[in-house]
């Protein structure tokens, strides 16, 4: 049997490759004796040179030169995560060298997360709780509340994520609009989106969600402008990358306009500087980067790159494989 090696952080390992996950894994496999992480890795002498498969989680080492001259004979990766942008490389996809990737599976519970928050902020639920805590009154003001019959959800770009997030919300009676200049039209017409540019996002939408990657093109994308179209009492939601979104004008704008609300899962840096207004502004509701897979939701990114490793090793289509072209336009 080929030889292969679990690699990743301690503490994501055992969720992501639980004991009835490996008792499978180990039918097709060897598995080496020891759990490599980023600092025992370049610690195991020869023993690596015949391993052919990493099983892996958070904390891959980048694939350097050193790195893959440590495993000579490396002919797939299984990442039970998402992004693969921080251990990738040219070399790797040179060598011949098979990426697999939970990033479906993950995209999963950030769907989830974004469209009860989209829910939550329709009622201004943020608000309400805020104002109840503080001033120790029950007062609401219906007209101050969008509700989540036809109100407009903008959506900013359609990938996995926004796509999960289009069809959840399209339960509801919910008018979804997104900008996404890749999207083909009928594709977001089966989602039963309208395209519209990302100045007409801002200023039509109820709740605006980003789920754009992080690339150069896509740095600083949401900024001053596009915050200051905002209808009165929007709310702003980043489930994506810290930055792409210009934080400085968000603080800014959202200073001045105490009737926004941003939900932001994402920072950058990350976490913010301990000084950062982000952690004091009464409009901005934070969380530390928890829209992602967590808990058992991590298995199951597991289970998918297990069922990967089983169709590679019997010579079947792989479903979750990450070609080098694909990872030009992934987050």
């Amino acid at each position: 049997m080929p030889l292969a090696a679990f690699i990743g952080i301690d503490n994501a390992l055992p969720i992501a490759f639980p004991p009835s996950l490996r008792k499978e894994i180990a039918k097709y496999v060897e598995i080496h004796p020891v759990e490599l992480n980023l600092k025992n890795w370049d610690k195991q002498g020869d023993s690596l040179h015949n391993v052919e498969i990493l099983l892996a989680t958070w904390g891959v080492p980048p694939m350097s030169a050193e790195f893959l001259k440590t495993l000579p004979n490396l002919k797939a990766i299984f990442y039970a995560a998402g992004s693969i942008k921080c251990f990738a490389t040219d070399e790797a996809y040179s060598r011949g060298i098979t990426i697999c990737a939970a990033a479906g599976a993950n995209a999963i519970p950030v769907a989830e997360y974004t469209t009860s928050t989209v829910l939550l902020s329709l009622k201004k639920f943020w608000h309400y709780a805020a104002q109840t805590r503080t001033t120790q009154s029950w007062h609401r003001s219906i007209d101050f509340v969008p509700g989540a019959y036809h109100s407009t959800v903008g959506l900013v770009s359609l990938g996995a994520v926004g796509r999960s997030v289009a069809q959840m919300l399209g339960r509801f009676d919910i008018d979804l609009i997104a900008f996404d200049p890749f999207l083909p039209r009928e594709q977001a017409e089966e989602l039963n989106t309208e395209l519209v540019s990302l100045e007409d996002l801002f200023r039509r939408s109820d709740v605006v969600s980003i789920h754009t990657p992080w690339l150069k093109e896509t740095e600083n994308l949401i900024n001053e402008r596009l915050f200051r179209l905002m209808k009165p009492g929007a709310t702003f939601i980043n489930t994506s990358r810290g930055a792409i979104v210009n934080e400085n004008d968000l603080i800014q704008v959202f200073k001045e306009r105490p009737d926004l609300t941003a939900v932001l899962d994402v920072t950058w840096p990350e976490p913010p500087a301990k000084d950062s207004p982000l952690f004091t502004l009464p409009n901005v509701v934070l969380t530390p980067h928890i829209a992602g897979s967590m808990g058992t939701e991590i298995t199951r990114m597991g289970r998918w790159m297990t069922d990967d490793l089983i169709r590679f090793l019997n010579h079947k289509p792989l479903q979750y494989n990450v070609t080098h072209a694909m990872l030009a336009r992934m987050a």
